[in-house]
């Protein structure tokens, strides 16, 4: 009798967990019905009102938006010969989305039975809704990552140019080919150094998988088949999921925390090259670029997101370094360059705007080229083409339409260039004061100084208007540390002591006169 009520006791606590247990399965049931009544609203304008990806926003992104009659999903964990994936992998890109594209996730907007619904109603384009999924990939026993499976995963990813091949030695997607997904649409290998654009996370184990499956639609290839010379036992393919996920940028990320670029003063020489070693000991700015869709010839399919800052002076001059990955190094006119860039093929580049006048307040100029009552300075430097040298471009604006072009020399303005495995490094330097006061920005210690920035991947063809840029942001030339506030100290400190010193003989004569 005691072990019956016991169990009655029990039975309620072990109905909600099996009732909890069963809520997923539930759910991943959905109803196509409720969900084509979802993606009307929500999914159509990119995928399109047939799932066939030709939505009226297609044109505009980059990748472009997911078939769904093709029935060839990139992120999946079913085997890689297996077309069909898991309705927990279609769950996830709606739920999750997928980063460095136009496809949001949606958890904030619908509940998980409508994602469930979506779901159901997204497989009916390419008539799986009857299918069932093959099996999923063998993750075997997961490698932890450690310093050896990492080195290991470094040989394995080098090895007869495995991975080198599109992701470039360094990971950062340094192309050696032009790469074209199903589509015929450009695609850019991923650059392994910024784990916030991969599609399906960064986490070793989905990273693995992606490694096992390949990327559907890409030339992304599976190295769990077979059939191919490159070939990686479970094993390898752990020790290269490791090496992949280590070669995550920890310090030039984009940091809410830091947006203001500190100048330090260098109290000498400024660096001569942007390879100084110097350079690598200041600290960094990194902001987001998002494409220029403000004035005309709109950009909308840009090849990359960040750009590096950082900034010495001393007292005659100043000296800004920007860094930013970029795939290719475009080069007009090299048959080799041109082969694996898009067509019409430009220089890359990059430029800094700042204000011609410092702010007294939080008025700044529009940061597009600035406008009629707040010119800005442009500073442009090309890459330069087969036949014609790197060079620097000096303006004035006043808008996108108003632009007056300079002589550089007027300045002192100066730029040297580097490009080393997939990276640009630009220093640019200028005089602190120039003879003009009414054109040209001086710069001073101790104030904010407004800034913004530009840049051009001419293998994405970009030129003119269609590159990438930031908004405003500060750029602060922090005072060289100095004896004056130590000697006010001591200023002050003598002064309180004397007055001490004061009251105390003040103190003592009317003690000696009581």
């Amino acid at each position: 009798m005691r072990q019956i009520n016991t169990l009655i006791k029990l039975l309620p606590g072990a109905l909600l967990a099996s009732m909890i247990m069963a809520m997923p399965a539930l759910a991943a049931g959905g109803d196509a019905e409720k969900g084509k009544v979802i993606y009307e609203k929500r999914c159509v304008w990119c995928h399109g009102v047939d799932g066939d990806g030709l939505g009226a926003a297609g044109d505009y992104l980059l990748p472009p938006p997911r078939s769904f009659e093709d029935g060839q999903y990139k992120i999946k964990t079913t085997q890689f010969e297996d077309m069909v994936p898991t309705d927990e992998d279609i769950y996830r890109m709606v739920k999750d989305g997928m980063p460095g594209t136009a496809m949001p996730g949606w958890s904030q907007l619908l509940s998980e039975q409508d994602m469930w619904d979506v779901v159901q109603y997204v497989k009916t384009f390419a008539g799986y809704e009857e299918e069932t999924a093959g099996p999923a990939i063998d993750y075997g026993t997961q490698v932890v990552t450690s310093p050896d499976s990492i080195a290991k995963g470094k040989e394995l990813f080098e090895d007869g140019d495995r991975c080198v091949e599109c992701h470039g030695k360094s990971g950062k997607g340094s192309a050696t080919k032009g790469l074209k997904g199903d589509l015929k649409e450009r695609t850019w290998p991923r650059n392994l150094t910024k784990p916030w654009t991969f599609r399906g996370s960064n986490d070793p184990k989905d990273i693995f998988a992606r490694i096992t499956v390949g990327i559907p639609g890409t030339q992304m290839p599976s190295f769990a088949d077979p059939k191919s010379k490159k070939k990686l036992s479970i094993e390898e393919r752990w020790h290269v999921a490791n090496y992949a996920a280590s070669l995550a940028k920890v310090e030039e990320v984009v940091n809410a925390a830091n947006t203001v670029i500190k100048a330090e003063n260098a109290e000498g020489d400024l660096p001569a090259t942007p390879d100084d070693e110097r350079w690598s000991q200041t600290v960094s700015t990194t902001f987001l670029t998002v494409p220029q869709i403000i004035g005309k010839k709109r950009f909308f399919k840009p090849s990359n997101d960040t750009i590096t800052v950082r900034a010495l002076y001393n007292d005659k001059a100043i000296a800004m370094l920007l860094e930013w990955d970029d795939r290719t190094k475009s080069i007009p006119g090299d048959e080799l360059a041109e082969k694996i860039a898009d067509n019409p093929m430009s220089e890359d580049g990059v430029a800094v705007q700042l204000p011609v006048i410092i702010p007294t307040e939080m008025e700044k100029p529009y940061f597009g080229m600035g406008d009629a009552t707040h010119p800005v300075n442009i500073w442009h430097w090309k890459s330069g083409t087969k036949d014609a040298p790197e060079s620097l471009a000096l303006a004035n604006a006043t808008g996108f339409a108003s632009i007056e072009k300079r002589e550089v020399g007027d300045t002192g303005l100066q730029a040297k260039s580097s490009y080393k495995d997939g990276t640009w490094r630009v220093q640019f330097t200028r005089s602190l004061t120039t003879g003009d006061a009414e054109k040209d920005l001086q710069f001073a210690e101790g104030k904010f100084i407004p800034v913004a920035f530009a840049a051009w991947d001419g293998s994405n063809s970009e030129a003119g208007s269609k590159h990438t840029m930031t908004t405003w942001y500060w750029m602060l030339m922090k005072p060289a540390p100095s004896s004056t506030p130590l000697i006010l100290a001591l200023l002050v400190a003598g002064l309180l002591f004397g007055g001490l010193v004061w009251w105390a003989r003040g103190a003592s004569r009317k003690d000696s006169n009581a």
